[in-house]
């Protein structure tokens, strides 16, 4: 097959080189190559003409900062937007090519691995299966203590570069290959520091978590590996829930597999797992009742029981804190998932009592999970923000639900950005101190065209009843609170009554969280209990969405991997969707 030369603008406006080799025929099957670091899609062309796949169309990028992509050399505002440019060149590769995700198969080697398989994590796409060849899951830094190190050096001095150690020779057996590396411009052997750090943070939660990952999967390692750890690559092996995975492991080669002396043969293990894979159906677990088995539930069981001594020390020593911080004691007296907490923690401007309560509760307002939830809200304001726009530009009417809306302050404080579209909003919610903050937030805005409404969001007869329709329907940090996806479906199933075919549904998820073990065993919720959440993977909440009756469209996550803001399209009648 012809090569072809191609550019694409991700989301934020960087141009994307990649090449394709498109067979002249069929052209429904595709095959997605993601670089290691330092390189770019050039290096692949001997792998595509050894594969001989005449099928498939093979599609080949130049990561940002990489080849003839633009962007910093080497760098990246942070791991998650090259992992945002994968979901972005998958669905142009889709709308472009015409090829669906459910046809398309992912090879990523090494960095460009971890990309594909932050992806597959984070966004859940049904695609038919991915590859992952000597994924960095574990970067061998031979300096003792690197990570703190280089944490220490980007906190004092700023951003800086890594220059990768390992020669050619430590890459590949061939010593034709060895030369051809050594002379291409286009690779760049540096790293941000940035970027090497957010690796290292993202691989570990992938590994931790990788229970949840239930992709056709095949891994391919190296074993005289200089670069990375193939004990990691056989820990992430063990760990998937997939139903297909398959691990090859070349005992004499090096990291660049494919520019090895032996590389046919691994080309033709990859082949085959590709040819098996479009020959077999596509694998779709159904999520539905992950609430009553699998690996969600079998981790919220584990956070029911009762935590160790450690855990009630710190439980005494945040209440002691609650003395000294407004945070911590808003938390105490009203729950730390409340309307009220999360709406102190919007704010996110400490308070307390003296300069050591102040103190304290700075180092609050920074925990993990609420920096999470900060970013949160950004991603919600600029996915209403768009959805607004979109609705008036398509010249209909702009009508916001939100069904649990606490204090309302995101959902406002957009509005008031937007005052030069007529919009009405409707903000509901079953606690009358959150009804009686987003009134009074509304009346400080001078915001005339918003009803606050006292109403449960799992009433799905109270949800339908509720006129005009919405145009754009929103739930945030709800359905996180709640195990069951029966009641969940219930909520939806409501949202789909109360907005109109076409509409938007606007919706969050909790995925992932490093702290749910503290979380469940130290604070305590709105009803005054501890704080167990049963997590949703981005495949279960998705499948909970389309049974209800939406497509979605579009999602964000934060660099952290623990929250989602979602946006889903109206699209089936109302006798189709799941009761």
């Amino acid at each position: 097959m012809d090569m072809t030369e191609h550019t694409m603008v991700s989301w934020d406006g960087a141009e994307l080189f990649y090449r394709a080799w498109i067979p002249p025929r069929t052209k429904d099957k595709a095959l997605l190559l993601f670089h290691r670091g330092h390189e770019h899609s050039g290096r692949w062309k001997e792998t595509v003409d050894l594969l001989g796949l005449e099928d498939v169309s093979v599609f080949a990028w130049d990561a940002r900062g990489h080849g003839r992509s633009s962007g910093k050399r080497g760098a990246a505002g942070n791991f998650a937007d090259v992992v945002k440019d994968v979901d972005v060149f998958a669905q142009h590769i889709s709308s472009r090519h015409g090829v669906a995700l459910g046809n398309m198969v992912m090879l990523g080697h090494s960095l460009g691995a971890m990309s594909l398989l932050a992806w597959v994590h984070d966004y859940a796409p049904p695609i038919r299966a991915m590859i992952l060849a000597t994924a960095a899951l574990r970067v061998r830094l031979y300096v003792p203590f690197a990570i703190p190190i280089l944490r220490l050096k980007q906190k004092l001095i700023g951003p800086g570069y890594v220059t990768s150690y390992v020669k050619a020779k430590r890459l590949t057996h061939d010593t034709a290959q060895i030369a051809k590396y050594e002379s291409d411009m286009l690779i760049f052997r540096q790293i941000a520091v940035n970027v090497l750090l957010d690796l290292y943070d993202t691989a570990k939660r992938l590994l931790a978590d990788a229970g949840t990952i239930h992709t056709p999967t095949l891994l391919v390692g190296a074993g005289k590996d200089w670069v990375v750890s193939l004990g990691a690559q056989r820990e992430l092996f063990n760990k998937l829930s997939s139903s297909v995975k398959q691990m090859s492991v070349f005992p004499n080669a090096y990291h660049a597999i494919f520019q090895e002396k032996n590389r046919n043969v691994i080309v033709r293990c990859v082949r085959d797992f590709i040819i098996e894979r479009f020959a077999q159906p596509p694998v779709t677990p159904s999520f539905l009742y992950a609430d009553q088995i699998g690996y969600t539930r079998d981790e919220y069981e584990r956070l029911s029981r009762p935590g160790g001594v450690k855990f009630a020390v710190a439980r005494a020593g945040l209440k002691a804190a609650g003395r000294l911080s407004n945070g911590v004691d808003l938390g105490w007296r009203n729950g730390f998932d409340s309307g009220l907490s999360l709406d102190y923690v919007y704010k996110n401007q400490p308070h307390g009592t003296t300069s050591v309560g102040r103190l304290i509760d700075k180092s609050y307002l920074n925990s993990i999970g609420w920096r999470g939830i900060r970013q949160r809200r950004t991603h919600l304001e600029k996915s209403l923000k768009n959805a607004i726009e979109r609705t008036h530009r398509n010249g209909r009417p702009v009508r916001i639900l939100d069904i649990a809306a606490g204090p309302g302050r995101y959902v406002l404080e957009t509005l008031r950005m937007c005052l030069e579209i007529p919009v009405s909003a409707i903000l509901r919610d079953y606690k009358q101190e959150n009804i009686d903050a987003a009134r009074a937030l509304a009346q400080e805005f001078g915001l005339d065209n918003v009803k606050v409404q006292r109403g449960d969001a799992f009433d799905r007869g109270s949800l339908a009843s509720i006129e005009p329709r919405a145009t754009i329907g929103i739930v945030s940090g709800l359905y996180e609170l709640f195990s069951s996806n029966d009641a969940v479906l219930n909520s939806l199933g409501g949202l789909a009554d109360a907005i109109e075919p076409g509409g938007y549904l606007i919706y969050t998820n909790q995925p992932w969280h490093p702290q749910m073990e503290f979380i469940a065993r130290v604070l305590r919720n709105r009803e005054g209990r501890p704080w167990i959440m049963r997590r949703r993977t981005t495949a279960e909440m998705d499948q909970l969405v389309r049974a209800s009756g939406f497509e979605k469209i579009d999602m964000e996550v934060d660099q952290w991997g623990m929250f989602t803001v979602s946006i889903a399209r109206r699209v089936l009648s109302l006798n189709n969707h799941a009761c």
